[in-house]
């Protein structure tokens, strides 16, 4: 199956650059110069994959990726110069996937889109866990509902919850939640599944969901805990 790829990038070099080289790997590219048009390019087709640039004129990065996440929750890998720990934890907080500092190479890109992919393709929950009255989810649009209210999900915090439920009543470490949430190595100064976490619970609370909760057990990781109910 084709992938599908949308790439949001002003730099006319850089931006000509990728889109040469997904289209050698065999992806289909849609290739836009600002967010404006990447916000329009979105709403009219679907994509697997969104490559962000952050400093963009007009609609800069980060003002897609909030208008994005309310809309939908595909994957996404920010781009940017600005690569210091607060720019890269802004970037998640905001509803990113992956965040690349620039410069990169080519094998360290592909890497990540291809982990991106990986993740997507295989988080699908068993039916056994998805088994739920108070919380459906959702699939294809990478979210869950409670009495019809979409929480708004990121594609990290989707995989973060069905991670934490198809291990009930186990504490998972967060190197192993790094590896199958984020996919890629987790490092103590990296704080980006605790972002993902708190968003998660913000957004279970936000919808009504109080049967499921996600709880630090200190010096081990995270654990899901589902609630007695009346």
């Amino acid at each position: 199956m084709t992938p599908n790829l949308l790439l949001v990038e002003d730099d006319a070099r850089l931006r000509q650059d990728l889109d040469r080289h997904f289209r050698q790997r065999g992806f289909a590219v849609s290739a836009c110069i600002d967010g404006r048009e990447g916000l329009a390019t979105l709403r009219a087709g679907h994509f697997d994959l969104v490559l962000l640039d952050i400093m963009l004129p007009g609609l800069d990065g980060l003002a897609l990726l909030d208008t994005l996440r309310h809309e939908q929750g595909i994957p996404v890998m920010l781009m940017s110069a600005l690569g210091a720990e607060q720019d890269r934890i802004t970037g998640f907080t905001r509803g990113a996937d992956d965040y690349l500092p620039k410069p990169f190479s080519l094998a360290e890109l592909d890497a990540r889109v291809d982990a991106l992919l990986r993740r997507m393709a295989r988080v699908q929950p068993p039916p056994s866990q998805r088994q739920d009255p108070l919380l459906a989810f959702d699939e294809q649009a990478q979210d869950v509902l409670s009495q019809g209210r979409a929480a708004g999900l990121t594609g990290s915090e989707y995989r973060l919850l069905v991670t934490l439920r198809e291990h009930p009543g186990q504490t998972l470490s967060k190197p192993f939640l790094y590896q199958q949430v984020l996919h890629r190595i987790y490092t103590r100064l990296d704080r980006g599944l605790d972002v993902h976490v708190c968003n998660l619970r913000r957004k279970l609370a936000e919808i009504g969901v109080q049967h499921l909760q996600i709880q630090a057990v200190r010096g081990a990781g995270y654990i899901l805990v589902q609630a007695d109910r009346c």
